[in-house]
C-alpha cells in the first residue's frame, strides 16, 4: 500500500480535506454520548421534503460514480451472460433426463 499526503496508510487520495489532521478523526469519538445522539437527532428533526431532497441528492451523487461500460464491453458481457445460461440449462436438462429414465427404470414406467 502506498501513503497519501496526509501520512495514513491505505487511504484513498482526496479523503479527506487538505487542511485536516489525522487527529481531527479522533474528535468525533471524544464527543461521546451527545455527538453521537445529536448526530442522530439532527437526521430526525429534518422535514420529509428535506430528507427526500438529501436522498435524491445522494443519489445523484452516487450515479456520477457509476462507470457504464463501452458498447464492445456490453457485447461481449452479455455474450459471456448468454453462454452460461445455455450451458447450465444443458447440464441441468441433461440432469433431469438421467434422473427421470432412473426413476422409470427403478420404479418400472409404462406399465403393462
Amino acid at each position: 500500500m502506498s501513503q497519501t499526503s496526509t501520512g495514513d496508510v491505505g487511504e484513498p487520495r482526496g479523503a479527506r480535506p487538505s487542511g485536516a489532521s489525522a487527529a481531527s478523526g479522533s474528535a468525533r469519538g471524544e464527543r461521546g454520548e451527545q455527538g453521537a445522539r445529536g448526530a442522530r437527532g439532527g437526521a430526525e428533526r429534518r422535514g420529509l421534503f428535506a430528507r427526500i431532497a438529501l436522498f435524491l441528492r445522494q443519489v445523484v451523487a452516487e450515479m456520477r460514480k457509476v462507470v457504464r461500460p463501452t458498447r464492445n464491453e456490453l457485447v461481449t458481457y452479455t455474450t459471456v451472460c448468454m453462454v452460461f445460461v445455455v450451458v447450465v440449462m444443458a447440464y441441468v436438462a441433461g440432469l433431469d433426463i438421467a434422473f427421470g429414465k432412473l426413476v422409470l427404470f427403478i420404479f418400472g414406467g409404462g406399465g403393462a
